[in-house]
């Protein structure tokens, strides 16, 4: 698993990367708030662990540029002991708050609580129906044995439905979410997608079993 620790203090980024690397994590590093987002852009780690009190951009500012493309977890390790800090930094994204100088055994165990919850929300990731397989942390769908080709706007459909399946999906937020308007009403579009999906994944798209149209509301992906 990927981890990056974003601190100015190279001793304990130092510590940290041996520690860590013997304990199986892959480990990058970044000095300061502005090298952590690069890093994270170019790393894609699957854990964060960041300092407050950074250079150039402060760990908050860190934390809310990430959460603006990422949702890994992020564990503060923070000298800082004050409660508004720590309720700033769980606010702005932060899924947890380490205050230094801390116990390796500690951070240790929080790593592994996150680990087990990114290693959960992959596994969810995944949604089955009829003989089609939606990976929606890939961006990839697969009936039986073959890949299926989706255009943009067929996906974003179909992840909609997938990320809430037994749920109706209004054909309001539908619309808002795909073309970014509130305000379009032509439900054509959403007739033509979704007569395009059930072609795609449906064994008789005249007769779907998966992709309902709940009238005069939207739809819902039925497993």
């Amino acid at each position: 698993m990927k981890l990056l620790i974003a601190d100015d203090d190279p001793q304990l980024v130092r510590a940290l990367r041996i520690t860590l690397g013997a304990h199986g994590y892959d480990v990058v590093a970044a000095p300061d708030g502005a090298a952590a987002i690069t890093t994270a852009a170019a790393a894609r780690p699957d854990m964060i662990l960041l300092d407050l009190g950074m250079p150039q951009l402060d760990g908050i500012q860190v934390i809310q540029a990430l959460r603006g493309w990422t949702s890994a977890p992020i564990i503060v390790v923070s000298g800082r002991t004050g409660s508004a800090d720590k309720v700033e930094a769980l606010d702005a994204g932060a899924d947890d708050f380490v205050t230094k100088p801390f116990q390796i055994d500690e951070l240790l165990a929080r790593l592994r609580a996150l680990s087990r919850r990114v290693q959960s929300a992959a596994a969810d990731a995944v949604v089955s129906f009829g003989d089609v397989v939606v990976d929606l942390a890939a961006k990839s769908v697969t009936r039986g044995e073959h890949r299926v080709h989706l255009t943009p706007t067929e996906w974003q459909m179909l992840e909609h439905l997938a990320r809430s399946p037994g749920a109706l999906v209004t054909r309001q937020d539908l619309l808002k979410d795909i073309w970014g308007s509130d305000q379009v009403t032509d439900s054509g579009y959403l007739r033509l997608y979704m007569s395009q999906l059930r072609k795609k994944l449906e064994a008789t798209p005249a007769e779907p079993v998966h992709l309902l149209t709940e009238a005069g509301m939207g739809y819902r992906l039925v497993l």
